[in-house]
């Protein structure tokens, strides 16, 4: 087959990037509109009021460390089993409380998931948006990936981190007053003077943790693009992975194992590489980390022990100051234990957050560029007026400026290889919507457009011939007719069966099988792109036949190359390239936007 322009236009998006306000924002817009809002604010709530009573737990705890360990100290054998049954009594309650607070964060884990990914399935399967992002560029590739892992990953994160900050600062106000009022009494004597630091734990734990959190950041920074980056080179592999096991049958006959080989391992070097990048970052963010857990192992005793050593506090109070400084530097260390989390939450935030913006976004264009407008003829023609068609190799039209299309027409549309055949179809269907001039449509009336490549969803057969926007159902004997035509009788017994149709079925099968499900549909206006070039001669004898027979009334207008019977298509109009038009050139938006594609890719079939 000659070149032919598949208008598959890749578009290099000139966009600016969102910042993590954005981000934030749009997902919190995508959990306020979510079905499962209320729930969400319940299980909120209920983990709140569980880490609140495990909070007023840990002080109780803390406060039995003093009577406990001065009981060890006085070898008070009494006292010691009296404050065994308290620690019973205060350590079962939290053994439940942590119970109900992992079940309630599995259930927030579940119920987030639940909701970001149902809004990004809805958002992207708004009419014409998937195909409309799959031309947006970088945004636009591996959709799934962004629907499906990142959006489970972001849950997950979101979760642990957001219930691990709101632990740690319950724990942090409940502790706090605790650490002030043991360390005020604490009294430095140097040289024969006395000084007293009002809160001077509270300041050591603050200033301790401070640091290392500084230069926890300071370290732990890169992780974010470096894991946003390994998610992308993921997505590519997996991609690559698929590609191969949907075209193994090509690759066999073509013996193409080792350039298949040699793709996937190319895609399995760059994440491996991204890997490596991230381990690296991680050591070194290992030396800051691990060094500053081995020193807070003593820290507090070491901030302690010259009270304790000039005798003003007892062995019990010593410990009892060490488990508060120990609860309050817990709870400022958050971020520190969690850098590595926190740099791949943002990672992810940043490719959920974005997909979802280029998904609200995908109309925007810049104002300057013209579009394709629209209209409805209320004597049920189809009407082209000074219709252009923009792509970025000048743009494609009718060689006639006027042209008006009436019901029970059959029309054929032919042009040179590379005119953009295709791209003049998808602006009929409103795909495409740059360029100039007016399409007006038949009032009341939806046309039924055909792809070169029929879509079959999954299920059975029976599904797949009412899809989509069918009326009433045929009868059996409709359906085994009407396969029966296009020679595919063989299928009239396995209409209740589910199978992925374009798998079983040859590329001819398949468009016979699409122009079936038309002749069911019987609709009043057809356009078709390209889909009966491929036929051999019976089958589009067959074809055409069917068309006659089931679709008498309606307007057919077939794009193709204009190799078909002169007498089913009596009318011919031509689609030119005009090449002297300037080409589009990409807007300025916000990460994710469509823009206009300044590269159009060919192929050859």
């Amino acid at each position: 087959m000659a070149d032919q322009l598949d208008n598959q236009a890749t578009v290099q998006t000139v966009a600016v990037a969102s910042s993590l306000r954005d981000q934030v924002a749009t997902i919190k817009r995508a959990l306020i509109g979510s079905p499962v809002r209320k729930w969400l604010l319940w299980t909120s709530a209920g983990i709140m009021a569980v880490i609140v009573a495990t909070s007023i737990g840990q002080v109780l705890l803390n406060r039995w460390n003093q009577p406990f360990y001065d009981a060890l100290a006085r070898r008070d054998m009494a006292a010691f089993l009296h404050q065994l049954l308290v620690f019973a009594m205060i350590a079962g309650g939290l053994l439940v409380l942590n119970i109900g607070q992992t079940w309630l964060n599995q259930m927030i884990r579940l119920k987030l998931r639940e909701a970001l990914t149902l809004d990004l399935i809805d958002q992207w399967m708004r009419p014409a948006r998937a195909f409309r992002l799959a031309n947006a560029g970088a945004i636009g590739v591996n959709p799934d990936q962004r629907m499906q892992q990142d959006a489970a990953h972001l849950s997950d994160l979101s979760t642990d981190l957001g219930v691990g900050l709101l632990q740690s600062f319950i724990l942090l106000v409940s502790f706090v007053g605790v650490l002030w009022e043991l360390s005020s009494g604490f009294v430095f004597h140097i040289g024969g003077l006395s000084l007293a630091i009002p809160g001077y734990m509270v300041w050591a734990a603050f200033l301790y943790a401070g640091t290392a959190s500084w230069l926890s950041w300071l370290v732990g920074r890169p992780l974010i693009r470096l894991n946003s980056d390994r998610y992308t080179r993921e997505a590519e592999l997996r991609s690559s992975m698929v590609r191969v096991n949907e075209n193994v049958d090509a690759i066999a006959l073509y013996r193409g194992e080792d350039d298949a080989r040699r793709r996937l391992e190319l895609d399995l070097g760059t994440v491996l590489g991204a890997m490596r990048r991230i381990y690296t970052a991680q050591i070194n963010l290992s030396w800051v980390t691990d060094t500053y857990g081995w020193i807070t192992v003593v820290a507090p005793i070491l901030v302690a022990s010259p009270v304790y050593f000039s005798g003003d506090i007892s062995f019990g109070g010593l410990m009892m100051a060490v488990g508060a400084f120990n609860q309050v530097h817990s709870s400022l260390r958050w971020f520190i234990n969690n850098i590595g989390s926190i740099a791949d939450w943002r990672a992810t935030l940043m490719r959920v957050a974005d997909f979802r913006i280029a998904l609200d976004e995908t109309d925007v264009l810049h104002d300057k560029e013209k579009r394709i407008s629209f209209d409805e003829n209320a004597n049920g023609s189809l009407t082209f007026e000074k219709l252009q068609v923009a792509s970025p190799e000048g743009c494609t039209k009718l060689s006639d400026q006027h042209v008006e299309i009436h019901v029970g027409e059959r029309v054929m549309i032919t042009g040179e290889p590379g005119a953009g055949k295709t791209l003049f179809f998808r602006a009929i269907a409103g795909l495409w919507p740059w360029g100039g001039g007016k399409i007006g449509m038949p009032a009341g009336e939806a046309p039924i457009f055909v792809p070169r490549v029929p879509y079959f969803p999954a299920g059975t057969l029976r599904e797949v011939l009412d899809h989509p926007y069918g009326v009433a159902p045929a009868s059996d004997a409709d359906i085994s007719a009407v396969l029966a035509e296009v020679g595919l009788d063989r299928l009239s017994s396995s209409l209740d069966r589910s199978a992925r149709w374009e798998r079983e079925l040859g590329d001819d099968e398949q468009r016979s099988l699409a122009f079936a499900r038309l002749a069911l549909r019987k609709p009043k206006w057809v356009i078709i792109d390209e889909a009966m070039d491929a036929f051999d001669g019976p089958s589009l004898r067959r074809v055409l036949s069917l068309m006659d027979k089931h679709l008498k009334g309606a307007a057919i207008i077939n794009i193709g190359r204009g190799l078909h019977n002169n007498q089913f298509f009596p009318r011919s109009l031509t689609i030119v390239k005009d090449t002297g038009v300037p080409p589009l050139k990409p807007a300025r938006v916000r990460a994710g936007a469509i823009e206009p594609p300044p590269v159009a890719a060919r192929r050859k079939t």
